[in-house]
């Protein structure tokens, strides 16, 4: 009984994971994907809506095909890879931390992972990021105990993390630990300690490297193989070198992007964050808070300067960052929760401030808003009220303690699992959800025309192609395109969201 708290941590990406519709776009297209190789008969390439998929390798991909195999293509299944990928990630945060300091520190790491907002959506999220950050956090943990202690087998451990992280979202698995060790060997003037961690020293040393291509290469190959070098310029110069250079699909940032994503992202636990700030001699001279510093920042300055910006790509540093928060041996009061009432009352004032701003979006946008007050309810408001309220009266006592800020983390994870993202997901995607179930009994060709809401082919588990209707097929749009779609009959409306039947041939 002595590690319950560390168990209900390992067990909470498991709660609500089939309670929301899958978000589009990343959900959809990850799912739609892994639908795919089922319609097509193929487990070797992914393709979506009908063309090839060269965003991601295919680690990802094989898990969901298993878990909808023994579960059915339901969201819960969908999600289950990543649930499982998150309590690995916690459990290792645990262990690491538990070996390195202390078993207090580690469940502090433990509930950061577990239960931080930005986090929080990953870890349920049926993509391919909660298994890069548990191989990103093995393979940067593996490290600095080679660094510390000399040991091949954390080098064996480390390449093969890379290994499957490159399975699992390319080259980045690599860059970031390596990126990390050579900051930390340099900071020291170390530099001899780099190429011995990289390649080795010796014929006998390169068995971690000759691991890791091992494990990589065979898909690579088989795709080479399959696809000549149309997968190749694909991955590696268009998603990964372009993805880098220019925004694509619209996430373009700022310089500045990340320093407002990282204290949001980290609510309940901002407190920390501020704590470290005032305290970076310190950190700076502790070698392992240095190592989770240099890696973080690495990460920060890397893709606050990258063309496409999205929010979970800085936490691929945060297996650093958070060796930094729990190095902090005080928070008072004020810094524990004064972060948590404000981003609460602010995620109390939703419903309100999406009522104001409705008037303001586009009409399909307005269309799809007209149901705040049946996603935002009660329920919503009270789950909120609660969390403000509860960690008011923390914020007003005498003292935190830990077990305190356990209770806190813990709340507020339920709720983000519980209330904020079946709200969310349910206003945004209930109506794709249904136009999919509906379309899955239909057997005219499906098409996406205005639209790009890849969930719709998983939902309907037929091929889908994105284009305008033929005559006889039926099309998900919006209700702005339908003056483009003369003579279509409409299925099925709502919220801005239908489905269309376009007439035969020389109607």
């Amino acid at each position: 009984m002595r590690y319950w708290p560390l168990w209900l941590l390992l067990l909470l990406p498991f709660v609500g994971l089939g309670s929301a519709p899958l978000f589009d776009l990343d959900e959809g297209a990850f799912t739609a994907a892994t639908r795919e190789m089922f319609l097509r008969g193929d487990f070797w390439s992914t393709y979506l809506l009908g063309e090839p998929r060269t965003d991601k390798p295919i680690l990802i991909y094989w898990l969901q095909a298993a878990s909808i195999m023994a579960f059915g293509p339901t969201e819960w299944a969908f999600r289950l890879p990543s649930a499982l990928a998150a309590s690995a990630w916690i459990a290792i945060t645990w262990l690491f931390v538990a070996r390195v300091a202390d078993p207090g520190r580690a469940l502090l790491a433990a509930l950061i992972v577990a239960t931080a907002a930005g986090i929080s959506v990953i870890l349920r999220a049926a993509t391919a990021d909660a298994l890069l950050n548990l191989w990103l956090a093995a393979a940067g943990y593996a490290a600095w105990l080679w660094l510390a202690e000399g040991r091949i087998v954390w080098r064996y451990v480390g390449f093969a993390a890379m290994a499957l992280g490159f399975l699992t979202k390319g080259p980045v698995a690599v860059v970031v630990p390596a990126a990390a060790v050579f900051l930390w060997c340099t900071s020291r003037g170390e530099w001899r300690r780099f190429w011995r961690w990289g390649i080795g020293t010796d014929i006998r040393s390169l068995g971690p490297v000759l691991l890791f291509i091992a494990l990589a290469s065979p898909w690579f190959i088989v795709q080479y193989l399959r696809e000549g070098m149309t997968f190749f310029e694909g991955f590696f110069l268009k998603h990964n070198l372009q993805r880098y250079d220019s925004a694509m699909e619209g996430h373009r940032g700022q310089y500045f992007y990340y320093l407002w994503v990282v204290p949001l992202s980290l609510l309940p636990h901002t407190g920390w964050l501020l704590a470290a700030l005032m305290r970076l001699r310190s950190i700076w001279n502790d070698p392992l808070q240095r190592f989770g510093l240099l890696w973080f920042l690495f990460v920060l300055v890397f893709f606050s300067f990258s063309g496409t910006q999205l929010p979970h790509y800085v936490y691929y540093g945060y297996g650093g960052l958070i060796l930094v928060l729990v190095g902090q041996t005080h928070l008072n009061r004020f810094a524990a929760f004064l972060p948590a009432v404000l981003g609460f009352a602010f995620l109390l004032a939703t419903p309100w401030l999406l009522a104001v701003a409705v008037p303001h979006l586009r009409p399909d946008d307005r269309l799809l808003a007209a149901d705040l007050e049946v996603y935002f309810d009660t329920s919503f408001i009270a789950a909120f009220v609660v969390l403000m309220v509860l960690n008011i009266y923390w914020l007003l006592r005498d003292r935190s303690t830990q077990r305190t800020i356990y209770w806190q983390g813990l709340t507020a994870g339920l709720a983000f699992a519980w209330v904020l993202l079946p709200a969310v997901g349910g206003l945004l995607q209930d109506p794709i959800r249904q136009a999919g179930r509906i379309a899955a009994g239909m057997s005219a060709p499906l098409t996406l025309y205005g639209v790009n809401t890849p969930s719709f082919q998983t939902y309907a588990g037929r091929t889908v192609a994105r284009r305008a209707p033929r005559p006889g097929e039926v099309a998900l749009t919006r209700e702005s395109r339908l003056v483009d779609l003369p003579g279509a009959e409409v299925i099925f409306r709502e919220r801005g969201y239908l489905l269309v039947r376009m007439p035969p041939a020389g109607r």
